[in-house]
């Protein structure tokens, strides 16, 4: 299998990280996309939306990090990243999709304003973007820090897919200024991910 991927993106974070957690390993490729590379002909006929990650495993193409996520994880022996049981497997879709819907896009304004504006040549953060993305990310914040206070990880007593899709939308927190004040258990938790070897191993160079 190989995984097209940028090693600032979180999203393509993801399965790298799954990938070192299920022991699987994975051919990679970046893409350059601040050098217009997933606009190629060639990379559009994986993902025609010319984005990381995209995953290919022979002749099958797939995007979008949560669907790679959960398709590596059906391709490794069993594991607890991915139980068997119904209602386990549904909780961390649940985490899964909360993550597309709601948590990535609260955090990536910050990233946006705070770092890839000065990237690409964009002009500096926009103060009122930044006060209108408050309202939401604290929601969000509040909902996963609560949550974080009942159990130490996101489904069960350990680590599972569910904690992969998540923390990797932190990895700039710092740099990109997310406003985590307060946040104890969302730290304690991003903590613990931080100190394993497949998070790491997947850390981008400098």
């Amino acid at each position: 299998m190989k995984l097209y991927y940028h090693p600032f993106s979180p999203f393509a974070r993801k399965p790298r990280l799954a990938a070192a957690l299920l022991g699987i390993e994975l051919e990679t490729e970046k893409v350059d996309l601040f050098a217009g590379e997933g606009q190629r002909p060639e990379f559009l006929k994986l993902n025609p939306q010319g984005k990381v990650p995209t995953l290919t495993d022979g002749d099958f193409s797939l995007w979008e990090s949560n669907a790679i996520v959960l398709y590596l994880a059906s391709k490794a022996a069993k594991s607890p990243l991915w139980p068997d049981d119904a209602r386990s497997r549904a909780d961390i879709l649940r985490w899964q999709f909360w993550e597309t819907s709601s948590w990535a896009p609260a955090c990536m304004v910050y990233l946006y304003e705070n770092i890839l504006k000065s990237m690409l040549g964009r002009g500096d953060p926009d103060a009122e973007e930044l006060k209108k993305a408050d309202e939401k990310f604290h929601r969000c914040a509040k909902l996963l820090n609560d949550h974080l206070a009942k159990q130490a990880w996101l489904v069960g007593d350990s680590m599972t897919l569910a904690d992969i899709s998540v923390a990797p939308t932190l990895m700039h927190a710092e740099s990109a200024k997310y406003p985590l004040a307060g946040y104890d258990h969302i730290r304690a938790w991003f903590d613990k991910i931080r100190q394993l070897p497949a998070w790491t191993s997947t850390e981008p160079s400098a």
